[in-house]
């Protein structure tokens, strides 16, 4: 089963997949729009690459405050699951991604992406990573309930 992981932002939108086996998490592109309203097309090109990966799950980032607290992001945030989970039919988690993108900007000084260059791959890498957490804690969730 492959799981689509997403970075939802003010203009743009982070897209990571999940390998066939559900183990691992690869970039795939950021979508960017005009309008932070703008949804329509953004909808539109998810739904084209649920397709065409065959995405069966989105766990999206959900920005909590450091404290665990939910502001207007998560508000924006929680009506972008709805509007997926209206045109798609297919389940939408929430996760937690505090500090997913200070974390992305990390390994990118880290590998050598220089300042300009990070907000080209900020959203995708921070896609990548929360869609790993998922993964890794679903991994861990099945090794529980072996032993």
């Amino acid at each position: 089963m492959r799981i689509m992981g997403l970075d939802f932002g003010g203009h743009t939108v982070g897209v990571a997949v999940s390998d066939q086996l559900g183990l691992t998490a690869q970039g795939v592109e950021i979508i960017r729009r005009k309008s932070q309203n703008k949804l329509r097309q953004t909808l539109a090109r998810i739904e084209s690459l649920v397709s065409s990966y065959c995405v069966e799950k989105i766990v999206l980032g959900y920005p909590k405050h450091m404290d665990g607290t939910e502001g207007e992001r998560c508000l924006k945030t929680l009506e972008f699951k709805e509007m997926l989970e209206r045109r798609l039919k297919l389940p939408v988690e929430l996760w937690d991604e505090r500090l997913t993108t200070v974390e992305a900007n990390h390994i990118m000084k880290e590998t050598g992406i220089r300042g300009g260059q990070r907000k080209e791959y900020v959203d995708e890498i921070a896609a990548m990573l929360i869609l790993q957490g998922y993964l890794d804690y679903i991994s861990c969730q099945k090794k529980e309930e072996k032993e």
